[in-house]
């Protein structure tokens, strides 16, 4: 196997990338409050909707997904049933378990806060991904840099049939060259 070379740290592109995440996070907490909740209640909701089909929202899931410790989730789940945003439940399978679901105000309020952040995700996508990309390896950064800008550049992305259009212009011009550089030889 063979062992990489050892490159130079690019502090610019991992402020980069950093600072394109602050952004976004930014513009959720200001969401967040907007509607009147904290952002780790918001992160909480998101946390429950958006667990994999063979999970089960739990405390405990909430405390690993969240990153924070057990009691702390607790706190957050009891301020979340007061506004009516979220319900608990006995599990079926285990007395024990605590299952965790969001109110239908909590749906409601969830997906109204979705949507901006999606546009917004969009909307950053560009600086994201270059961010993403420089901070893992500049080369590569490079060259997608260089493909966004000529895209913004025109606007907007060439349709599937704008594109196969211009490669039969390019190869036609390619052929006429061809045949010049032919009858000139």
């Amino acid at each position: 196997m063979r062992e990489s070379s050892p490159r130079a740290i690019d502090y610019q592109a991992l402020a980069d990338f950093r600072f394109e995440i602050r952004r976004f996070l930014n513009f959720s907490e200001r969401l967040a409050h907007a509607a009147g909740i904290e952002p780790q209640q918001h992160q909480a909701l998101l946390v429950i909707k958006g667990l994999p089909a063979h999970r089960v929202a739990t405390i405990g899931v909430l405390a690993e997904r969240l990153l924070t410790q057990h009691h702390s989730a607790v706190e957050l789940v009891n301020r979340l049933e007061a506004k009516g945003l979220l319900r608990r439940a006995r599990s079926a399978a285990d007395r024990r378990e605590v299952v965790l679901s969001l109110s239908r105000r909590g749906e409601t309020l969830l997906k109204r806060l979705t949507h901006p952040h999606h546009a917004e995700l969009q909307s950053a996508r560009p600086r994201l991904l270059t961010a993403l990309a420089a901070a893992i390896d500049r080369d590569t950064a490079v060259g997608y840099t260089r493909r966004i800008a000529r895209r913004d550049k025109r606007g907007k992305k060439r349709s599937a049939k704008q594109k196969h259009q211009m490669r039969q212009t390019q190869a036609a011009k390619g052929h006429r060259r061809k045949l010049d550089r032919n009858k000139g030889s």
